[in-house]
């Protein structure tokens, strides 16, 4: 797998480079420009993302294949990436640069993701019952 990387970008270089995304588009919204902030629009050809990532085209495919990415695909069947995709092909990347093989990269991705939300929804359970009146006392206590 090692062949299949170049020089490695910071995931922050990944975020300001990119721009629309992945997941398919969250409303009807017909305004223009809706989809640059739509962190899941598929905006990114294989090719500009390998070349945004610094990775090769198969290093791409081997991630669909590890399942952590399931890139869109345009009407002309072409593999479509979004900045959140780009951004766990970033992740991977950096892992298998520091010895980790792919496989255990993507589950490592795949588990730091699931974290993530779990405090994501823990958080707002939280803040959802402090904003109780029942419990409003016991903010100030």
């Amino acid at each position: 797998m090692a062949s299949a990387v170049r020089s490695s970008p910071s995931l922050q270089d990944i975020a300001d480079r990119a721009h629309p995304a992945e997941r398919p588009p969250a409303a009807s919204d017909d305004t223009p420009g809706h989809r640059f902030d739509d962190e899941d629009y598929p905006a990114y050809s294989m090719g500009r993302a390998a070349e945004m990532l610094g990775v090769t085209p198969a290093f791409l495919r081997s991630l669909g294949t590890a399942k952590l990415i399931e890139p869109q695909r345009s009407d002309g069947g072409h593999r479509r990436y979004s900045r959140y995709q780009l951004r766990l092909a970033a992740r991977a990347r950096e892992l298998v640069d520091q010895g980790t093989a792919l496989e255990a990269a993507c589950r490592i991705i795949i588990l730091e993701d699931q974290l993530a939300e779990a405090l994501r929804i823990n958080a707002e359970l939280q803040q959802s019952r402090d904003q109780r009146p029942e419990n409003a006392g016991r903010r100030s206590a």
